[in-house]
């Protein structure tokens, strides 16, 4: 499925930004034709333009009047031109071509800063001659203007290519990576804004997000994403930081008050300060212990998600929750606390399991009943495919952007909800549909169920409920159950009675004193809170389950 896109008018792929001899045509040029895009130079066009070169203009007119020339030909081309371009070193420093870039990257565009190593771009910018802002010391001059430059461009760009020690090949492979990057922004009272980015490679973020400040990182994860561990390994050394792996258990059975105990002895041994950093790579189980170490160690360090399940792609690793698990229920030691950015690297679903893939759709869909409902039409349209995933076959396949589309759905119905209500104080809650039932599901079956299928059969329960108390019609009921079960999700389930299952739901979060609180759906789209209700329905919601 090509992403959707609501725009009145044509537009770049990608604007290519950065210092003079940064190989800003030559990778512009590499990039287009692995995409089969035109390309276009904003000096060449110019030329065009005035009829002569560059370096005459400025001799005859001066710098004034060829940055008006620039600026008109640079925003014509943004508006009306489909493929890669590439501007001038000195463009983005004029403020109707900033202006203009910046409604270019609000529109959904990439502003791709080519940030090549100063030496190696110094001798390619004096060595290729012609650019009058290098008259005089060539040297000095280029480092004089990207000490200027270089804050703007960062200011400006929303993705940022390190091109020290690649091939052009390889740079432009990097280029198309991340351009073709799903981004979502996520900001509101009390949140540190961060992006998480959805697409191929984005492992390659981290010395990005983590910046300068950290010398030690804890790379904490689980064995079975070895493989993506080390190439996140690979990154953080390659780029300078002492990477300290700290090894936990699968599932929940790593969110335990001793896994996080042995954690922050480690961080004391290895001498970590607040300075430092986390990285949790592995599924939502590891996303949410390594945030809550993060949140405590000190009172709070940098940290990064990596998710590396679909599950922890489109629920754990985004919103700031963080916990642990205790013997009396799910997630009821834990502190809300925001990453500084989350990383969905799509090639670590390449080794995702069937079941494990699918008990991650069991979330999707919830942010498709309480506020997408496009998520669904998806979900109906490719329910066969999706409960077919297969990780060896998924890079490449039309099934990715599908998959994509789905991250980035859910992740915005997340966003929605955490920015107007960061620490769940109203409508955060209906995040939670269906897992009131479905915790107590876990609990029960020891963490046997999945996170993902716990949540399917809770949902149901929550729209029987909503059916029996008047607020739902049967149809919709119907309607969920049969998706569910198109998706190869559990719809029901009968592993203890009736009382053990409310005794646990008089512990959950949402419950006030002794009063139930449920998070219920009025209709698709519209969640509700349903507190207090008729004993009988709560029941009688689970004979029909149970069955």
């Amino acid at each position: 499925m090509a992403r959707k896109h609501n725009r009145k008018h044509r537009q770049p792929e990608a604007v290519i930004i950065g210092m003079m001899g940064a190989g800003k045509t030559r990778l512009g040029k590499e990039m287009a034709q692995m995409r089969s895009l035109p390309f276009r130079d904003a000096d060449v066009e110019i030329e065009h333009e005035i009829g002569m070169s560059i370096p005459e203009y400025f001799a005859e007119y001066g710098e004034p009047a060829f940055r008006e020339v620039e600026s008109q030909v640079v925003c014509r081309t943004l508006d009306s031109f489909a493929g890669v371009f590439s501007l001038g070193g000195g463009a983005p420093m004029t403020k109707s071509i900033r202006k203009r870039l910046e409604r270019y990257v609000r529109d959904g565009g990439k502003v791709v800063y080519l940030k090549a190593d100063p030496h190696e771009a110094m001798e390619r910018a004096s060595r290729g001659g012609g650019r009058p802002m290098l008259d005089g010391d060539a040297q000095q001059r280029w480092m004089s203007l990207f000490k200027q430059r270089d804050p703007v461009y960062r200011a400006v760009a929303n993705v940022t290519v390190q091109t020290k020690g690649m091939t052009p090949r390889a740079a432009a492979k990097r280029m198309v990576e991340m351009v073709s990057e799903h981004i979502v922004h996520i900001d509101g009272k009390g949140i540190e804004p961060y992006d998480v980015r959805i697409g191929e490679g984005t492992l390659g973020h981290l010395p990005e997000i983590l910046g300068s400040k950290p010398v030690r990182v804890a790379l904490i994860h689980t064995t079975s994403v070895q493989r993506h561990s080390d190439r996140a390994r690979g990154i953080l050394r390659q780029s300078g930081y002492q990477v300290f792996d700290i090894v936990i258990p699968d599932a929940e059975a790593g969110k335990t008050i001793q896994v996080a105990n042995g954690i922050w002895e480690r961080l004391g041994n290895e001498g970590f300060t607040r300075s430092d950093a986390i990285v949790g790579l592995g599924g939502g189980a590891c996303t949410d212990l390594a945030g809550f170490v993060a949140a405590t160690w000190m009172r709070g360090i940098r940290y990064v998600n990596c998710p590396t399940s679909l599950l922890a792609m489109v629920d754990a690793s985004t919103g700031g929750k963080t916990g642990i698990n205790t013997p009396q229920g799910k997630n009821l030691v834990g502190s809300f606390y925001t990453p500084a950015g989350v990383l969905a690297d799509l090639r670590t679903l390449t080794t995702l399991p069937n079941d494990i893939f699918i008990e991650g759709l069991g979330e999707v869909a919830k942010s498709g009943f309480i506020r997408d409902p496009h998520i669904l039409d998806i979900l109906e349209d490719h329910a066969s495919e999706l409960r077919s995933f297969d990780g060896v076959q998924f890079l490449g396949s039309p099934l990715e952007d599908v998959v994509s589309e789905l991250i980035e759905r859910t992740v915005r119905v997340k966003a929605y909800h955490v920015s107007a209500d960061l620490k769940e104080a109203g409508l955060r809650e209906f995040l939670n549909y269906g897992h009131t039932f479905g915790h107590a599901i876990e609990q029960l079956e020891h963490f046997r169920w999945r996170h993902g299928n716990a949540v399917a059969v809770g949902m149901v329960y929550a729209a029987e409920l909503s059916n029996l108390t008047g607020h739902l019609d049967r149809q919709t009921v119907d309607y969920m159950r049969g998706l569910l079960d198109e998706l190869g999700l559990p719809t029901s389930w009968h592993g203890a009675d009736f009382d053990a299952v409310l005794e646990l739901i008089h512990r959950d979060k949402k419950a006030r004193g002794n009063t139930l609180r449920f998070v219920g759906l009025e209709r698709v789209g519209e969640p509700f809170h349903l507190d207090d209700p008729d004993p009988q329905a709560v029941e009688e919601a689970f004979n029909r389950v149970a069955q």
